[in-house]
């Protein structure tokens, strides 16, 4: 490895930076992280510290799961790469295949579809509910509703699909027939309604509204999170995620959960879908499929979608789709070992406990600081803080505040994320009592250095 001084040097003079401003990554330079171990990161300082994003949503089973390093060196001695495009495949990825069956099976998801990542299952979730459709002979399904707030990745599918405008404006004109209903937010939604059984009502009539307007049999697919992540951590209502799968089955709608951050245990569930009984006709995985060590993904697809291209007679169902490294066997390899991981260690009980003593001290900070406006969690390590300059008006905080938190949160131990006017915390599912009490503390420091 170059020197400290050459990295600092040369830090951000030839990257651009994902979601960042090129000149902003110059002007103030990213963290260099060198090392990690366990729930910690390792800066070119030697700066220690608990990873409460958890790498970007991903290291669920923390940076020293030995079996997943040992299946990718074993498997790149073995067969470091070959294609599964029609007329091979490997031997590990056909494992893997039968592995995420079962693991699945109570989501009704039977046949897998492999990716590099969470952007590109979520552009395959939807190309393949169009031509699920066109196989049916409904050709009209076209249309894609989701939710305002929803993140889904970065390509152009996913973009038109998104909720954020930070992901849109500078790229449009994107995907036309994308159509976007509020989300469950009690904190800011355009109905006024802070609470959370009566808001998810209003949205599901919203949904019903915007089908009816739309037309039911022009709309391919409503894609959702089941709690919504980088949107800024949103838990819907209970009853929501349920009204939206039997909206969707009464007008022949598919529905696609992203479940690119909450598969295997983020929401204290095995899955986001399950956590709120529901089984989608797609689902979209990644991250923490190979615990981030190979980009990998799969799309996950229900017993009567699968079915309905296998029995095509037409020619239609042909799928002309795919990348390079899909079905990558060092990926299957990583996955395979990381699901095994992760059955064994039961992440989603620890994810549970953990994630309601982070979110109770969440709770207590927000107490104490009126910079606090909402808190949000409760369901397994997914939690997150909504600043506020005035909790009267909720008018955002200013970047300059916010990003002194996250600083001065850093030099006291803990990594933490910030969106927009939003603290975001992820951290690995293995995080112990301990980890959760550093990055508390570290976040009070945070907030003391602002008062």
């Amino acid at each position: 490895m170059k020197d400290s001084n050459f990295l600092k040097e040369m830090n951000a003079r030839s990257v651009w930076h994902p979601m960042a401003h090129p000149a902003d990554c110059q002007a103030n330079p990213p963290t260099i992280v060198t090392g990690a171990s366990g729930v910690r990161i390792k800066d070119v300082d030697g700066h220690e510290v608990v990873d409460g994003v958890g790498g970007l949503w991903n290291v669920n089973l923390g940076f020293s799961c030995q079996p997943i390093k040992d299946a990718i060196a074993a498997q790149l001695d073995q067969l470091p790469y070959y294609s599964i495009f029609r007329g091979t495949t490997n031997d590990k990825v056909i494992q893997l295949s039968e592995e995420l069956r079962n693991f699945f099976a109570p989501d009704g998801l039977t046949r897998a579809f492999y990716t590099s990542g969470g952007s590109d299952s979520v552009e395959t979730a939807l190309r393949l509910a169009r031509q699920y459709h066109k196989v049916r002979g409904e050709a009209g399904r076209t249309k894609f509703l989701s939710l305002k707030k929803g993140y889904h990745g970065t390509h152009m599918g996913g973009a038109s699909v998104n909720g954020n405008a930070n992901f849109r404006t500078q790229y449009e004109p994107l995907l036309p027939g994308c159509y976007h209903i509020p989300a469950p937010y009690t904190y800011r939604n355009p109905f006024n309604e802070t609470d959370p059984e009566k808001l998810a009502q209003l949205c599901l009539q919203a949904l019903e509204d915007e089908i009816a307007f739309q037309g039911a049999g022009t709309v391919a697919a409503f894609i959702m999170e089941p709690i919504l992540g980088a949107g800024g951590v949103i838990p819907p209502h209970e009853s929501f995620m349920p009204g939206v799968r039997e909206i969707c089955t009464k007008h022949g709608i598919l529905l696609i959960a992203d479940e690119v951050i909450t598969a295997f245990g983020r929401t204290g569930s095995w899955t986001g879908s399950r956590h709120w009984g529901v089984q989608p006709d797609f689902m979209c995985t990644a991250k923490a499929i190979t615990n981030g060590y190979f980009p990998f993904g799969a799309v996950m697809i229900a017993e009567n979608v699968a079915e309905t291209f296998e029995k095509d007679e037409s020619g239609r169902a042909a799928i002309g789709h795919g990348y390079t490294y899909s079905g990558h066997p060092v990926g299957a390899a990583a996955a395979l070992a990381c699901l095994d991981e992760t059955l064994k260690q039961n992440v989603p009980e620890n994810a549970a406990v953990r994630g309601a003593e982070l979110h109770k001290g969440l709770l207590d900070l927000q107490g104490a600081y009126g910079l606090i406006g909402d808190v949000r969690g409760g369901h397994g390590l997914m939690c997150a803080l909504e600043l506020v300059s005035d909790p009267a008006t909720k008018a955002p905080i200013d970047k300059a505040t916010i990003n002194t938190i996250q600083e001065v949160a850093y030099q006291n131990g803990a990594m933490v994320r910030v969106s927009g006017p939003n603290i975001i915390l992820s951290p690995p599912l293995i995080l112990t009592e301990d980890d959760v009490n550093t990055i508390l503390s570290a976040l009070k420091a945070g907030f003391e250095a602002t008062a």
